[in-house]
């Protein structure tokens, strides 16, 4: 884990140097021109600027959102799922970068953040292209009707491992 060569991916910024607002699918600068300095807690130092929005940039966020609404809700369920997945999926082979980002933010311990990753990873079968592959067939499963009866054999299944009972 320390390793001199993850030791510099931690001593390196992991953020841009300024943040503008991410609206209708693109970086639009604040509409008042105006950021804010990002400080570490680890050094106090600015780490980057962040657009300090208004009610008019939030209103552009909101006619933004609506107008993909008509779009998103006609998308059938298992294309939303397979795009979803795909966001998940560039989230995962970054995860070192996150847990990075993270600490710089907020001045958590590496370790802990790289503990959350792992155990991200380990809860969502983000270690190996052949386990994420069986977590996409169960998202695509899960995009199908259920019949009542295989809801209500599972819901009690997860009632009794819960207490740490088991079916007589």
């Amino acid at each position: 884990m320390n390793a001199p060569e993850r030791m510099a991916t931690f001593a390196r910024s992991p953020f841009k140097e300024r943040y503008d607002n991410f609206i209708g699918g693109k970086f639009v600068a604040p509409v008042g021109g105006r950021y804010f300095d990002n400080t570490s807690p680890i050094t106090g130092q600015k780490v980057c600027e962040i657009a300090r929005s208004q009610k008019e940039d939030v209103d552009l966020a909101l006619d933004a959102a609506h107008a993909a609404r008509e779009k998103w809700g006609a998308t059938a369920p298992a294309q939303r799922a397979a795009l979803l997945l795909k966001i998940a999926d560039v989230m995962e082979q970054n995860l070192e970068l996150i847990a990075t980002a993270e600490t710089w933010d907020n001045g958590k311990p590496i370790r802990e953040t790289l503990a959350a990753e792992s155990r991200s990873r380990s809860t969502t079968g983000a270690t190996s292209p052949a386990v994420s592959a069986p977590r996409k067939a169960r998202c695509r499963r899960s995009t199908k009707t259920r019949s009542p009866t295989t809801s209500t054999s599972r819901s009690a299944s997860s009632a009794r491992s819960s207490r740490g009972t088991s079916p007589s």
